[in-house]
């Protein structure tokens, strides 16, 4: 069999896409596997194993319509006997149905945009799998099996990028010396895709100067401009570091597998984290920690609980979500995950 994964984006969807991955990739009925990601985040694929085959699509971009074109005519010409579908929005199941393969999606009462479920065939998930990485690895199984109707239910398997694609990563001379000169350290990752997901900037200079006060050095991550500046203010106020230029994969899983623990929202930088093995803290209000966290005893969870969540907004008139995350509850996670 030779399938292809749409998984287009954003970072952390497609690290809870790897298990998926590799449920095909350990099939002795699959051949091949192929990926179609969004160009923009082609840097996530450097994480994959050489055995998959990754193709890039700009649908945003100067000529999106031509080049998408062209990407749906290359990939027609492949042969593909399934299509996986692990987006569930209306662009990816349009490219999926067009690549002109048998195509299976996510359950139609959990694809987030409706119509997609009648471009495809929708995999029913069972009560009991409710994490995305479950329900990744149920659309999987579907596409090997050739059939919607599998049996239920599929167990987590927490995301994990293997060793040997680690090791073929070449990260710049200057972080590598900025690890040596850390010695002990904790990654502070002060971003967010979603303004619901930030914490108060009080409550980060909180976390950053109770962490070295117990010896250990803290870095605050960034990947934006906006980001950095961010960091950059953290740092300032709490006596901490901030990273000194914008990480690529390499220099970023170096850094992170190097890190005593990884401290921030739900975001694809600590699911990188979780799959590099790192012990890992993150915080939750607007997403659910049982729909994308990471599992595991070196993983922790604090949760806000406010009455109105989780709401899986990005925004909110009435936000009360972080103001709820306590510095003490992390110190605690972090003294039991890291030893500080």
């Amino acid at each position: 069999m030779k399938i292809l994964m749409v998984r287009l984006s954003a970072f952390g969807d497609m690290i809870h896409c790897l298990p998926a991955m590799e449920d095909l990739l350990a099939s002795p009925q699959v051949k091949e596997v192929h990926w179609l990601v969004d160009h923009r985040y082609a840097f996530v694929s450097e994480l994959f194993p050489a055995a998959v085959q990754v193709h890039w699509v700009d649908m945003k971009g100067r000529g999106g319509m031509r080049t998408t074109l062209e990407t749906v005519h290359a990939l027609r010409k492949l042969d593909f006997d399934c299509v996986l579908d692990l987006q569930g929005l209306m662009k990816s199941a349009l490219l999926a149905r067009a690549i002109g393969a048998q195509v299976y999606g996510i359950d139609r009462q959990h694809v987030r945009e409706k119509p997609a479920a009648m471009l495809q065939h929708s995999v029913p998930f069972c009560e009991e799998e409710r994490h995305v990485v479950q329900q990744y690895r149920k659309v999987a199984r579907a596409g090997i099996m050739m059939s919607p109707d599998v049996a239920c239910p599929v167990d987590y398997v927490l995301p994990q990028v293997r060793r040997e694609v680690l090791q073929g990563m070449q990260p710049s001379a200057g972080v590598v010396a900025l690890v040596d000169q850390l010695g002990a350290f904790i990654v502070l990752h002060p971003a967010g895709g979603w303004q619901t997901k930030q914490l108060p900037m009080e409550t980060w200079v909180e976390l950053a100067r109770s962490i070295q006060s117990q010896g250990k050095q803290v870095v605050f991550s960034w990947g934006s401009e906006q980001e950095r500046q961010r960091a950059e203010q953290l740092a300032a106020q709490s006596g901490a570091r901030s990273l000194p230029e914008c990480l690529n994969m390499s220099a970023l899983c170096h850094l992170l597998d190097h890190a005593d623990a990884v401290v921030g929202a739900d975001t694809g930088l600590l699911h990188l984290a979780a799959a590099l093995g790192r012990c890992t803290v993150t915080f939750w209000g607007p997403s659910a920690s049982w729909r994308s966290g990471p599992i595991g005893e070196q993983h922790w969870h604090i949760e806000s609980n406010p009455a109105c969540g989780p709401c899986f907004k990005r925004t909110c008139e009435h936000f009360i979500c972080m103001d709820n995350i306590r510095v003490s509850a992390i110190m605690e996670a972090l003294h039991e995950s890291a030893s500080i």
